[in-house]
């Protein structure tokens, strides 16, 4: 295998790794790419103590922290102030906000062993608490509990102690366990129920049936809307919420099924003049065995690209 191959085959697992520190799709790509520059350039100088893999993921954890230095965490509109009620008062979109990007797992590699290994840490409710850290931390968190990189190894490539990075780490588990969802929430129905409640969803979007909508959200679900700060809590708000944006009739919304963080994912278009379908929004599901308990809708047509998708969709005649 020569160089090149041997840097490529590791690309997925390294975008995901820097997803994890950034929240964000863009910047993850950007570090990457900054991380491949630099094992080019200093290739020559790579005395191999340690396997390609681990070289690079040092190289872009590096890139990494440096560049949070000079950004700001990564945000979904519950981390930012109480729940609203009343959908005809929503705020205006805040786009000079750094918000929370979903991850398609399209991405990822085909090796089922990776896909399953990253799943839980990609969630977005895990990537969206591990923004609360502070990059080292969130650093020492990913590398030893996600990565079961040894204390030793972390030290070394944050030029600090063993002591130092187990204190950390200790630190950032804590402050975890208080924002992050517990593993219990995680558990998903069973494939043929996950199945049946995804195809009841994508049908009572398409043909506006709120009343069959209703009996797919659990009691305590949750409504986001980025980059709409405006959010909502519990299923009588977010039906008042859906009760007053979707438009009624059917053949006016196309779901298309994907999939982002290692959860279920819809791509919504809307029609518009002339009979075309176009982007609205990324949605990502959360699923329990009592129904949809989170949807997080991404308001952006920009990221339709990153899932394979087109921005608009003509009708067949």
């Amino acid at each position: 295998m020569n160089l090149e191959d041997e840097f490529a085959q590791y690309r997925s697992e390294l975008v995901a790794h820097c997803y994890r520190m950034f929240g964000s799709l863009h910047d993850a790509e950007d570090a990457v790419q900054e991380t491949y520059l630099r094992a080019w350039r200093g290739f020559a100088e790579f005395e191999q103590r340690s396997s390609v893999r681990t070289w690079l993921y040092r190289i872009a954890t590096r890139v990494c922290l440096n560049a949070l230095q000079h950004s700001s965490r990564r945000m979904v509109p519950s981390a930012l102030g109480a729940p609203g009620t009343d959908p005809d008062d929503l705020e205006a979109q805040a786009l000079e906000t750094s918000w929370l990007e979903p991850f398609p797992d399209l991405m990822l590699s085909a090796d089922p062993a990776l896909v399953v290994g990253t799943r839980q840490s990609l969630r977005l409710a895990m990537v969206a608490a591990l923004q609360h850290l502070p990059p080292r931390q969130r650093a020492v968190l990913i590398l030893r509990d996600v990565l079961a990189w040894q204390a030793s190894e972390v030290a070394d490539l944050l030029d600090t102690t063993t002591a130092a990075v187990n204190s950390s780490l200790q630190r950032a588990r804590a402050e975890l366990a208080k924002i992050a969802p517990a593993e219990d929430q995680f558990s998903e129905p069973d494939e043929p129920g996950r199945r049946a409640l995804l195809d009841q969803y994508a049908k009572a979007f398409e043909d506006a049936d709120l009343v069959a909508l209703e009996g797919l959200l659990t009691q305590d679900t949750r409504w986001e809307m980025p980059p709409i700060p405006t959010w909502f809590d519990g299923r009588d708000d977010v039906m008042r919420l859906l009760r007053v944006k979707m438009t009624p009739g059917t053949a006016l919304r196309i779901m298309v099924e994907t999939s982002a963080n290692g959860q279920p994912a819809f791509a919504k278009y809307i029609r518009g003049r002339g009979g075309a379908f176009h982007a609205h929004s990324i949605q990502v599901l959360t699923l329990t065995e009592a129904g949809v308990s989170s949807v997080l809708a991404f308001h952006r047509a920009d990221l339709f690209g990153s899932f394979g998708l087109p921005i608009d969709r003509f009708p067949q005649v």
